[in-house]
């Protein structure tokens, strides 16, 4: 039995509760979750799972034939009931940077015609891999100052899902890249910043871009001719 995945739909939720379907060695499925599994740059989510007195602390999430949550120490039965609760500052840090993401992947296209080709998030800084020759010192100080704009902008940040044909359609493909998606998947969830950006993504973000505090485009290093990673840090 699959996982239904609570996070993509209540990304601001911090607890639920639950049924342990399946145990295999140190981790467990449930039949629902908050926990974000590891993907699309995102690291998973950690915290704890409960029931009947005993504590474990969720230490890996990671979606293969369905969600797996690892756990410290020996795991709950099949069927018993449990109660999750997120480590919330980790999961609100990753929900910031991957905001964060989507709007600098935006601007970067927009005004360097520079497509975003791959990202990582931490609690504290985020990375990204970009097509651009080089930026200089000037170009890391427009791209704070016009990330800063956006920021204070309070756009609001919403997702929802689009059949495939009308995504392919209305959004810019080189954006989306909705191509290097496999093609028995017709229903994308789309991750939308009012007035500036819309693009697939399955991972969890705030609601409003105010929430992102200050950003601060920290350093770029070449990652071979025509390629640049550049990192950022928001500040609250």
């Amino acid at each position: 039995m699959d996982t239904t995945p609570q996070y993509l739909t209540d990304t601001a939720a911090r607890s639920f509760e639950t049924t342990v379907t399946r145990v295999k060695d140190d981790r467990v499925v449930l039949a629902e979750t908050l926990f974000y599994p590891e993907g699309g740059g995102q690291p998973a989510d950690h915290g704890t799972l409960r029931a009947d007195g005993t504590e474990w602390a969720v230490t890996d999430v990671q979606k293969k034939d369905t969600i797996y949550h690892t756990l410290a120490g020996d795991p709950p039965k099949e069927g018993t009931t449990v109660s999750g609760e997120l480590d919330w500052e980790r999961r609100y840090a990753h929900m910031r940077y991957h905001t964060a993401q989507h709007l600098l992947s935006a601007l970067l296209i927009e005004e360097y015609d520079a497509p975003t080709t791959g990202n990582q998030l931490y609690t504290d800084y985020a990375r990204m891999d970009v097509e651009h020759d080089r930026f200089d010192a000037a170009d890391l100080a427009h791209i704070t100052d016009r990330m800063n704009d956006l920021i204070a902008d309070a756009r609001p940040v919403t997702w929802y899902e689009l059949d495939r044909e009308t995504a392919e359609r209305e959004l810019d493909p080189e954006r989306t890249r909705i191509d290097l998606l496999p093609k028995s998947i017709d229903q994308l969830r789309i991750v939308e910043i009012e007035g500036y950006d819309r693009t697939a993504c399955a991972g969890t973000h705030v609601a409003n871009t105010e929430e992102l505090g200050e950003f601060e485009m920290q350093g770029r290093e070449s990652r071979g001719k025509g390629f640049e990673r550049v990192r950022f840090v928001l500040h609250d």
